[in-house]
């Protein structure tokens, strides 16, 4: 669990620091040239710097052990700042479709520049870089701080491809594509950031477990021949694992100490599923 927080921090450094670079060469470039698109995705690169903050800050709270005023830890903390993440990318998106939409009105054009072409390279290279190292990471830890990291650094290698199409389109004198692909950029950072939303939202609304590792679990149950029912399985989300609750009825012939054995045993057996950090049993004799 430690070393999966230490690449969860190692990811938000990484982020901080190639947003601030890009951030840089972006927006001087994109207001130099008068380019609505590159303009956009220097915005664009301002939000992943607050994202990448965001990782970096919910990842050091979640990585806090267990105390008496948390029993479950602070995984929480993981979607609450993803919820943040969303947010602000929905703002950012708004924001950004509202200057393209007048940026078509307007007809406005920028000063087509070879550094236009070069920024978004070095943007597209920089990006891919960190996609691929943060889905690494993700693949490996199922993080949705990781998740909302690697999804925005794979739509921004996107979001700058068009935005080269579009600088290419302004040199042969379609400079309308300027306008149009900011306003794209800023719907694909709308439902971007309302997919992770709604994820967040779920997990602290504490929605249950999905019905493949609740199948996992009453496979685990069948195994024990003395267990006679399950009345009851409930989960609760405490990050990105789950604390199980469920309760097994058994053969009322046997005594206290063998019922209570069995359900130490299914208690492991559980624990050992990959979403579950801790499972409670309730034992009824029939």
């Amino acid at each position: 669990m430690e070393q999966k927080f230490k690449q969860i921090k190692n990811a938000g450094i990484f982020g901080i620091l190639g947003n601030i670079f890009l951030l840089i060469i972006k927006g001087f470039i994109g207001f130099a040239s008068h380019s609505q698109s590159m303009i956009a995705d220097a915005f664009n690169s301002a939000s992943d710097i607050l994202a990448s903050l965001m990782t970096f800050i919910g990842n050091k709270i979640a990585s806090e052990p267990e105390d008496n005023t948390h029993n479950f830890g602070h995984g929480k903390a993981e979607y609450i700042f993803s919820l943040f993440i969303s947010i602000t990318m929905l703002v950012m998106s708004l924001k950004l479709f509202l200057d393209s939409i007048l940026s078509l009105i307007h007809k406005s054009t920028f000063t087509f520049s070879w550094l236009l072409i070069l920024v978004c390279i070095i943007t597209i290279l920089t990006k891919l870089a960190l996609f691929l190292y943060t889905k690494k990471m993700y693949q490996k830890y199922h993080s949705i701080l990781l998740q909302s990291a690697y999804k925005d650094h794979r739509n921004d290698c996107v979001v700058t491809f068009f935005t080269l199409l579009s600088i290419i389109g302004g040199k042969l004198g379609f400079f309308y594509l300027d306008g149009i692909t900011g306003t794209f950029i800023s719907i694909w950072i709308f439902f971007s950031g309302f997919a992770i939303l709604v994820e967040s939202y779920n997990i602290l609304m504490d929605t249950s477990l999905d019905e493949n590792t609740k199948n996992q679990i009453l496979t685990l149950v069948k195994e024990h021949e003395n267990i006679k029912d399950v009345s009851d399985l409930y989960a609760t989300p405490t990050g990105y694992h789950y604390v199980v609750i469920l309760t097994i009825s058994v053969d009322g012939n046997l005594s206290t100490f063998e019922s209570h054995r069995l359900a130490d045993h299914l208690e492991k057996d559980i624990e050992s599923v990959d979403k579950v950090n801790k499972a409670i049993i309730h034992v009824n004799p029939i």
